[in-house]
């Protein structure tokens, strides 16, 4: 995978020397409330980079790591699409980095793997992920009740959002 660079940020593949400071980030109450993880979140960090199924791209800001966006693709001619996910430092939010993060990473998916459709999943009451995602074009497609399991056991909805190639925002 080549590195991406977007109006702010730096995309690149993840190495196994950054999931100290992804782990840090992920271990944040502005990141844990949303992503959890187990009881140790290097180890949950590096299971996603071995997982063949999973391309992570390591977020740089200022030449820093300020987190990661991950995408997955459906191959299968018949629904063939990609998509993602993403964790930013709480320092960086609201500075416009989760926008250029996830619109550099969508028009890659869309100019350089040729993906039709994204589709992204925010818990439903993430309104701030919301927000970033529609302002790069996703469009909320419904509500997936009882989507996802926290730590104490209950669950909370999702809210399943897509973008076709021609609504990407550039």
């Amino acid at each position: 995978m080549t590195v991406l660079h977007g109006a702010l940020v730096t995309l690149r593949p993840s190495v196994r020397e950054d999931v100290p400071a992804l782990a840090a980030i992920r271990a944040t109450p502005e990141v844990w409330q949303w992503w959890q993880g187990g009881d140790d979140l290097a180890a949950d960090v590096s299971a996603t980079l071995d997982d063949p199924a999973v391309h992570c791209l390591t977020v740089e800001y200022e030449e820093r790591i300020v987190g990661q966006i991950q995408w997955h693709a459906d191959e299968s001619t018949e629904y063939r699409h990609a998509g993602m996910d993403v964790f930013l430092d709480p320092a960086v939010h609201g500075k416009g980095v989760g926008t250029d993060t996830v619109r550099t990473l969508a028009a890659h998916l869309v100019d350089d793997h040729g993906h039709h459709r994204l589709t992204i999943d925010p818990a439903a009451g993430n309104m701030a992920a919301i927000r970033c995602y529609a302002k790069v074009g996703f469009r909320p497609v419904g509500v997936m009740r009882q989507y996802e399991r926290e730590a104490n056991g209950t669950w909370h909805d999702g809210l399943l959002m897509d973008l076709l190639a021609d609504e990407l925002v550039r």
